[in-house]
């Protein structure tokens, strides 16, 4: 008997597990890389790594880019926001504060995707869900953050708000995306990567001259583990999920991930957290289960 889940057949639902297990897994390495490591270069480096196994997998499939004017601005554009700047944003947040509240703060991308599509989208507009699941996700970033966002932001919660604005800036990049015009994903993805790194390398080079820097063998091979699996593999993994069942299937990650990220944290690098986590996680997702409703409600 097949398990299924809509149109999904059993091989869909693993590897849509598959993709939120390496995609949660990242807060954790990220917290290693950045013990030794700016999070300038590690995002250039864990960008430079998959940039090269995209570009070099969509090479050997025959794929060429089209010719479409403002075709690289666009890839630019999803560079920065879909790459460079949320993974910088994320592990200068992870230097002071845990993987699991980074991966709880994640949790507000598909809200503030349903905000920024509501304004930028034909076809995507608010309704009343939606506007209470956008309530709710941003009540529970305010739960998380707690009574220091009220007293003149402390470290830890300017930290926090780094990594919120990371999840923004993934919303950006995801409503620039849906402007792309169609061709084969890898080329969707080594053309977003290469143009992250043409942002990133430079940036790190100036600022943080990495040939001068002393990285332990974890935080490299943190970064090495980012740009194989939570960024060039997961990739090629999202599309093919993508392509086979669309992406209201692919929304479901939304629940999963910054649930799999808190465990991570606690697991492997003995993380203790706040109840008041536990409690933002519980009201951003039921925030993120308002939105769903409000899309299958809307034509």
């Amino acid at each position: 008997m097949k398990i299924r889940l809509g149109q999904a057949d059993a091989t869909d639902i693993a590897l849509l597990l598959f993709l939120a297990t390496i995609w949660s897994s990242a807060f954790g390495f990220i917290k290693i890389a950045v013990e030794t490591v700016p999070p300038m270069t590690v995002t250039a480096g864990r960008l430079l790594l998959a940039a090269a196994i995209i570009v070099v997998y969509a090479r050997l499939r025959g794929h060429r880019f089209p010719k479409v004017p403002g075709l690289w601005m666009k890839f630019m554009l999803i560079g920065l926001f879909g790459n460079a700047l949320p993974f910088t944003l994320i592990g200068w947040g992870e230097e002071t504060i845990d993987s699991g509240l980074a991966a709880i703060l994640m949790a507000v991308m598909p809200i503030a995707t349903l905000l920024l599509a509501h304004f930028f989208s034909e076809g995507e507009r608010m309704n009343l869900a939606r506007i209470a699941g956008v309530a709710l996700g941003f009540g529970g970033v305010l739960v998380l953050i707690g009574p220091d966002a009220l007293r003149g932001l402390g470290d830890e919660a300017v930290r926090q708000t780094a990594v919120a604005g990371g999840a923004i800036c993934y919303a950006i990049a995801t409503v620039i995306g849906r402007s792309l015009p169609p061709m084969p994903h890898s080329l969707t993805s080594a053309g977003a990567l290469t143009a992250a790194v043409v942002l990133a390398l430079p940036m790190s080079l100036l600022l943080d001259q990495p040939w001068a820097l002393s990285p332990s063998a974890d935080s490299v091979w943190a970064i090495v583990v980012l740009g194989i699996f939570p960024t060039a593999l997961a990739y090629i993994v999202y599309f093919a999920v993508l392509r086979r069942n669309g992406a209201n299937f692919i929304a479901i990650i939304n629940y999963v991930i910054p649930c799999l990220g808190v465990v991570w944290g606690i697991i492997f690098l003995g993380e203790a957290l706040h109840w008041r986590a536990f409690l933002a996680l519980g009201v951003i997702l039921v925030g993120v289960g308002f939105t769903r409703i409000g899309m299958r409600k809307t034509p």
